[in-house]
């Protein structure tokens, strides 16, 4: 493997090294602080928890495959999430039944931009909040509902806290149109869920619920 590069700790680069050299027990440990942020991306994107747990295990057996071409340019995880979402995408395309429609009624200007309803500033959504079950369910359905291109940015961002770098690496776009996506995610998540004047995400409108949750 040679050096280590910049994005790669010593403990990584080891691991890499070992599985490389034919130690496959080392990939467990390089692939398993990861696991929940692939999955986490996967039945995000997917919208269900079958197929997520598939595309994970695809992702996982890919990144075993390729690892020997991994240069270490970018972080191990933000490699791995990418080939999740590269995945998932192909799922997607192969089975049109886990798409579904953005956002229904929403209004848009002249170009076909967004145009967010006067409700609360955004707040960025808890990792916790997902985990609340009527809130997290019509959060899940809300983030479900967003467009492909908004949805992975909207996961990266802000349920799995990437910076914007990491997320256009992950994604294969310039910064600022992570930048740009982001906000239009918000913009419609927000209206979704219509967060009030304190903040507090509250279970959503009636018109959001019929989006299927997981």
């Amino acid at each position: 493997m040679g050096a280590p590069r910049p994005h790669l700790d010593g403990t990584e680069a080891e691991l890499i090294r070992r599985v490389c050299e034919g130690d496959k027990e080392a990939f467990y440990g390089l692939v398993r602080p990861y696991e929940r942020a692939v999955y986490t991306a996967a039945v995000l994107i997917l919208n269900n928890p079958a197929d997520a747990e598939e595309v994970a295990q695809e992702a996982v057996l890919k990144a075993f495959s390729n690892l020997a071409r991994f240069r270490g340019e970018a972080k191990f995880s933000t490699w791995l999430i990418q080939i999740t979402m590269n995945e998932a995408r192909m799922r997607l395309r192969k089975d049109r039944r886990h798409l579904y429609e953005s956002v229904d009624e929403q209004k848009t200007d002249e170009e076909g931009e967004y145009f967010p309803k006067d409700f609360a500033d955004w707040r960025e959504i808890p990792s916790e909040t997902l985990q609340r079950k009527e809130l997290g369910q019509a959060l899940k359905a809300a983030i479900a509902a967003l467009p492909l291109k908004f949805r992975e940015v909207l996961i990266l961002r802000d349920i799995q806290n990437r910076s914007t770098e990491e997320t256009a690496q992950i994604l294969g776009i310039t910064e600022g149109n992570v930048k740009t996506r982001l906000l239009r995610a918000r913009l419609q998540v927000r209206d979704a869920l219509a967060p009030g004047i304190d903040g507090s995400w509250t279970a959503g409108a009636s018109q959001y619920r019929k989006v299927r949750p997981w």
